[in-house]
């Protein structure tokens, strides 16, 4: 699928054109896959274009290079402005925003923290729903993976970090020539932990569940959103391992994720969830989820940063 780019990238602290924002062969980051990453979306709403939960995603990011003790050169407020002006300049009435600070060139050690510099360059796409339009609606045709998500103390799953994404390339792949749209991981004690770059609900009888953080899952943004957006609702919610062959006993099953937004899962394996179709529930959450972020409904929960 070609993506259209904006014309401008914020690279290390200053607007170069798209075309101009490259890196040297031997950047620490493009060999040991030393970055950190966020995924966030701005949506047109009636008065502009406005980035969802663009605080939460900046606090994560910070996170994720605390974890890796890499030291942002920049105050986090920096950010948040260069994001803002980066839509605005780039003409975006709505846009998928890549934030990433890498490790560059100076050495091939494993230690860079000496002699590789940390940059930090901000780029904007626009880009569709992740799965498909198509999907939002009518649900995806996914498969339990053969590969499992880290165990604890390998790798930290609450880091969105770009070496992990290797872990979730093999996932996906592996769902593609299988024939399904998605593939969802194992923890490494066999209880379901997420997709290769989504997060996971099921609905049972009424309840919403979800893998907690130690499932080895990435603390998704919008996964805490749709938890609120159940509260408001008078969904029950609970956070606890989920067994595999829940999947298959499920009446609704939901990928979310800034890319993925809130997306139904139509069948596991073959198997259909529920009626093989999106779910009540998942339909009360998609109605609010979208609502909000398109301002069509008071954002009551202060999600929406203006562009403007």
């Amino acid at each position: 699928m070609a993506l259209k780019n904006g014309k401008w990238v914020w690279f290390n602290g200053e607007f170069v054109p798209w075309e101009e924002a490259v890196v040297h062969v031997g950047v620490h980051a493009l060999h040991y896959g030393s970055s950190v990453f966020e995924g966030i979306r701005a949506y047109g709403t009636a008065n502009g274009p406005a980035v969802f939960c663009l605080e939460q995603h900046l606090d994560r990011l910070y996170g994720s290079c605390r974890i890796y003790r890499m030291e942002i050169p920049y105050p986090k407020e920096e950010l948040r402005r260069a994001i803002l002006e980066l839509v605005a300049k780039n003409g975006h009435r709505s846009c998928y925003i890549r934030p990433l600070v890498f490790r560059g060139l100076g050495s091939f050690s494993l230690d860079p923290r000496r002699d590789c510099p940390v940059e930090v360059a901000i780029l904007t796409i626009e880009w569709g729903a992740y799965l498909g339009k198509e999907a939002l609606e009518q649900g995806v045709d996914v498969c339990v993976s053969t590969w499992f998500r880290m165990a604890p103390n390998t790798y930290p799953a609450l880091a969105k970090a770009g070496g992990h994404y290797t872990n979730s390339q093999l996932i996906a792949m592996e769902a593609k020539d299988r024939g399904f749209a998605e593939g969802i991981a194992l923890d490494v004690f066999g209880y379901v932990s997420e997709g290769s770059g989504e997060n996971i609900f099921i609905v049972q009888e009424g309840t919403l569940y979800t893998p907690p953080l130690f499932s080895s899952i990435l603390g998704g943004v919008t996964r805490r959103c749709v938890i609120s957006l159940a509260g408001d609702l008078g969904i029950p919610v609970r956070e606890e391992p989920i067994s595999r062959e829940r999947l298959y006993l499920a009446d609704e099953a939901i990928f979310t994720g800034t890319a993925a937004e809130i997306t139904p899962i139509r069948s596991v394996d073959g198997i259909p969830v529920g009626g093989g179709k999106r779910g009540p529930i998942t339909a009360r959450l998609q109605e609010e989820f979208f609502g909000i972020v398109r301002g069509e409904i008071p954002d009551r929960h202060g999600w929406l940063a203006p562009v403007g």
